[in-house]
């Protein structure tokens, strides 16, 4: 049963502030500031208590964030206070000093001000992770394994003896879970390596990597190798986008685990926008646009297809490890679903055509790839943003083809207020931009992603209600595509 307690969000609790997302520390620092520029206005009587006192407190926190480490976004904050530290510190040791007339120091003090207020802004535009908690009733146990295919050789490398490996996290329903045991690091399974994948990121999409230093320091829900529960889980695959990285929807996996299944999330190397090998290997991504639509369709459409490939032997090894590992008696490989984001999910998808091991496939805002043939014969979700000028105006004819002609009834559900990210992480540190995370907000983005996904999973892999459809209206515009009836 549940007993995630308070264990990863006490740690965020006493380092950041949500809103704000400054830590107590980071508060103190700008208030300090902020003191020592109101103290110049003050009146004479009491301008030197609150200028020493203000003075002190920023100069103890400001040594103390040095020692425990500087965000960038408190940067702006340090520097609008030690400009307006002389103005205020000078008329206490000059005793003729004369404050300048208030019309002189107005632009200063304003500057200073707009100077210690880019902190709290930015801190806001690119937060710590917060990741919502669980609604369901496991806590969270994670692990990260590695395989390598022996019949498949690496088409990244000109080397012939190199094999394809995938690097895999798994997030399972858990039991004796004590309340302060220690949780996952989001992105990696070290902060070293989570910094280097949230730079990888970063560069991905042409932000400097200085911009995501505060995403390293979150943690998840998970806890690493905790104990699994009693029972047999069903499975649940999943795909990221393109350099995109294993670790970008654990809200969702999160979810998912914490109502009793176990998702398999995969990097793919030389995709993946950097896979941190067990023998400490950095693999970044390969895959990048040549500049001709044609060739890099392509191209996509070859990515996807190894993509897929990974996804069916990632099940094979995982039907191996309900056979020698703590895991055994509790993957119920007979209840699989395939899912993934974008790119991830055009391979899902295209896994489904060839391995009939996968029941159910969930595509997330992905555009599918690949040839039309066979037709789908498992039941799909497909979970797209809003179409805008700006969608590329094959995507929904290409969908609606390939979900029409299933030989199964298949779903659509169109999420208003969505954007392309809305269906990862995305929303939980990234600006609250509506064109980039879309406007549903940051915790209601991975809830709605997943809550859509569940009332899906259920019932196909559990038998749940069988008004389906109804329960996916509750996320949005519903098409559904029966066969004969397209």
């Amino acid at each position: 049963m549940r007993q995630q307690g308070s264990g990863a969000d006490d740690g965020l609790v006493t380092e950041i502030i949500t809103g704000l997302n400054l830590s107590p520390l980071e508060i103190l620092t700008l208030l300090s500031g902020l003191a020592l520029i109101v103290a110049r206005w003050l009146p004479a009587v009491a301008r030197p208590r609150v200028t020493v006192v203000a003075g002190a407190v920023f100069l103890l926190s400001a040594l103390s964030l040095c020692v425990t480490g500087i965000r960038w976004q408190l940067l702006p904050v340090l520097a609008g206070a030690v400009a307006a530290a002389p103005f205020a510190f000078l008329p206490l040791v000059r005793s003729r000093a004369r404050r300048l007339r208030w019309w002189l120091a107005l632009p200063g003090s304003v500057a200073c001000v707009c100077l210690l207020l880019a902190g709290p802004v930015t801190a806001w535009a690119f937060p710590v992770p917060v990741f919502p908690a669980p609604t369901g009733e496991f806590a969270i146990g994670t692990r990260v394994v590695q395989w390598t295919d022996p019949d498949r050789p690496e088409t990244f490398t000109a080397d012939s003896q190199d094999r394809r490996t995938v690097v895999a996290q798994l997030w399972y329903p858990a039991r004796n879970v004590p309340a302060d045991a220690p949780r996952a690091q989001y992105l990696g399974r070290t902060e070293d390596e989570a910094r280097t994948v949230a730079e990888a990121l970063a560069g991905g999409v042409g932000l400097p990597g200085f911009l995501f230093d505060g995403v390293p320091l979150a943690r998840t829900h998970a806890v690493p190798d905790a104990p699994v529960a009693g029972g047999r889980f069903p499975v649940v695959l999943f795909s990221p986008g393109s350099g995109g990285v294993r670790t970008q929807n654990t809200a969702w996996a999160e979810e998912l685990a914490s109502h009793g299944y176990l998702v398999a999330a995969l990097d793919h190397p030389y995709d993946s926008a950097a896979v941190v090998l067990a023998d400490g290997r950095t693999i970044t991504t390969a895959t990048v646009s040549t500049g001709d639509p044609g060739e890099d369709d392509r191209l996509a459409d070859g990515w996807t297809a190894i993509r897929a490939a990974d996804l069916s032997f990632a099940l094979t090894r995982l039907e191996r490890l309900d056979r020698g590992d703590p895991l055994a008696g509790h993957l119920d490989t007979e209840r699989v679903a395939v899912t993934g984001h974008s790119m991830g999910g055009a391979a899902a998808v295209q896994a489904a055509r060839r391995d009939h091991r996968f029941a159910a496939v969930i595509d997330l805002d992905g555009y599918p790839r690949g040839p039309l043939s066979p037709a789908l014969g498992q039941p799909t979700l497909a979970l797209t943003q809003a179409v805008t000028p700006a969608t590329d105006p094959r995507y929904l004819p290409r969908l609606t083809e390939v979900l029409a002609h299933g030989t199964v009834t298949n779903y659509q559900v169109t999420v208003p207020g969505a954007a392309h990210l809305t269906f990862t992480d995305g929303p939980l540190y990234l600006p609250p931009v509506a064109s980039i995370v879309g406007s549903l907000g940051r915790a209601e983005s991975p809830r709605m992603v997943a809550g859509a996904s569940l009332a899906f999973l259920d019932s196909l892999l559990r038998k749940g209600s069988g008004d389906l459809r109804g329960q996916l209206s509750a996320y949005g515009e519903v098409r559904a595509f029966r066969p004969g009836n397209r």
